[in-house]
């Protein structure tokens, strides 16, 4: 494990001095962690203040100090989402930080996979949150560098796909749910490629990108034999590097062949990678994202869904 991921990133959005647990707190300065707060110290407003004039908006936990942490805070997400003295944007950030913490929970302890009730009282949690708020996925975000891209992609993925679905075609509730795991966990196996292959900073070679592609059918296979997720939410794992044209993977489906749900993950995935910061290239905008998917991806995508997306996401209409 690199020294970026032996520390977890925590929103001060997420702090209540009166009932955060007792951990101790680092801030990063450059490429190193120092510790701001021992666990045995408490973190005052006073100290919270400070970070908010300095526009620290985030300080580190250690990975292994973690756990209380995350479970405070899923087991206190419902009154926190309910809580009227909050602001919408610090309510998404707070959401987004309980939503990434599972998500790098799975990546590290796979085991947790089996635990499909948590997973599902989260993406409750998302969707009413989404539907509520009309610029939801604005408020959505948290405050992380390239190392946790993974992580806060796939609640990026799930946020979007449930937007999108939810506009488009107005699910009932359990159904948006099932969408919001399909796209939480949609690429749930890269736990089975090797570390060397994920963290490669040059160009994969033939057989790396062949591992690399093999990720949607084993992180199927895996949640298919686990047990208790629908076939909608593994659609979603298993088809969303399917592209319209016949040219994705694994099964090179063309058209509606692909399921309806995988369709939209599909967009949601390129969309969200488009617009985040990566080790090897800067986010581009929103507007520069759809853009480019709409002249680059006219067959790769189902054009009138990726017309829908464009609307749901604020772009202008294109120029011809």
């Amino acid at each position: 494990m690199s020294q970026q991921l032996q520390y977890r990133p925590i929103i001060t959005a997420c702090i209540n001095p009166a009932s955060f647990p007792s951990v101790a707190l680092y801030v990063k300065s450059g490429p190193n962690f120092v510790l701001y707060k021992p666990a045995e110290r408490p973190l005052t407003h006073q100290d919270l203040q400070r970070l908010e004039q300095n526009r620290a908006e985030t300080l580190y936990i250690r990975t292994e100090e973690m756990a209380p942490v995350a479970s405070f805070l899923e087991e206190t997400i419902t009154e926190i989402m309910d809580s009227e003295s909050l602001q919408p944007q610090v309510k998404g950030q707070i959401l987004s930080q309980v939503a990434m913490n599972y998500v790098m929970d799975l990546f590290t302890t796979p085991d947790k996979l089996t635990d499909v009730e948590r997973c599902r009282h989260l993406v409750r949690q998302l969707m009413n949150f989404i539907t509520q708020h009309p610029n939801a996925f604005d408020s959505l975000h948290a405050v992380v560098e390239h190392d946790y891209y993974t992580f806060v992609h796939s609640v990026q993925v799930a946020s979007l796909s449930m937007l999108a679905h939810a506009e488009i075609y107005s699910l009932p509730l359990y159904e948006l749910e099932d969408v919001g795991i399909g796209g939480i966990l949609h690429d749930v196996g890269m736990i089975f490629i090797p570390n060397t292959i994920l963290d490669k900073p040059d160009a994969l070679s033939n057989f790396e990108y062949t591992m690399i592609k093999r990720h949607a059918q084993r992180g199927y296979e895996c949640l298919r034999d686990l047990g208790g997720f629908s076939e909608i939410s593994l659609a979603a794992v298993r088809f969303h590097h399917e592209r319209y044209n016949g040219d994705g993977y694994p099964f090179s489906l063309v058209g509606d062949a692909i399921p309806r749900t995988a369709q939209i993950t599909a967009i949601c995935d390129v969309y969200s990678a488009l617009t985040s910061n990566r080790p090897y290239r800067s986010a581009i905008s929103n507007q520069e994202a759809l853009t480019l998917m709409e002249r680059e991806g006219r067959s790769i995508f189902n054009p009138d869904l990726l017309a829908r997306f464009k609307k749901i996401v604020g772009g202008s209409p294109s120029e011809e």
